[in-house]
């Protein structure tokens, strides 16, 4: 089933997105239109109550990455480089939703 906000999420990346470079443990490094942030956001918990994340997170349609798992790493604009601690999927049917990871900063890449 379609809805008139399918296709949202890949909208928001374009617009609010930077290039991320994905470097999955298995597989090739690619450049993806994603958003990172630093700063605490709230996303439903399986409980249905608000989670509050206070890591870094990275927002990226699920279709981009579907090897996607815990320990990949990702190298944001400014060249810091993060590993992925949790992956968090919002639970929506839509082609084009989306995952939050919860990023750790990978202080054996810092320069």
């Amino acid at each position: 089933m379609t809805s008139a906000f399918d296709g949202m999420t890949g909208i928001l990346a374009d617009v609010f997105g930077d290039p991320v470079t994905y470097l999955p443990q298995d597989g090739i490094s690619r450049d993806i239109q994603s958003i990172f942030r630093e700063s605490p956001i709230e996303i439903p918990g399986a409980d249905g109550n608000e989670v509050l994340i206070e890591a870094p997170t990275w927002r990226v349609r699920r279709d981009l990455v579907p090897e996607l798992k815990r320990g990949d790493h990702i190298t944001v604009p400014d060249s810091r480089r993060f590993r992925v601690r949790t992956v968090h999927s919002n639970g929506s049917p839509s082609l084009d939703a989306h995952v939050i990871c919860e990023l750790h900063f990978d202080l054996e890449a810092a320069p």
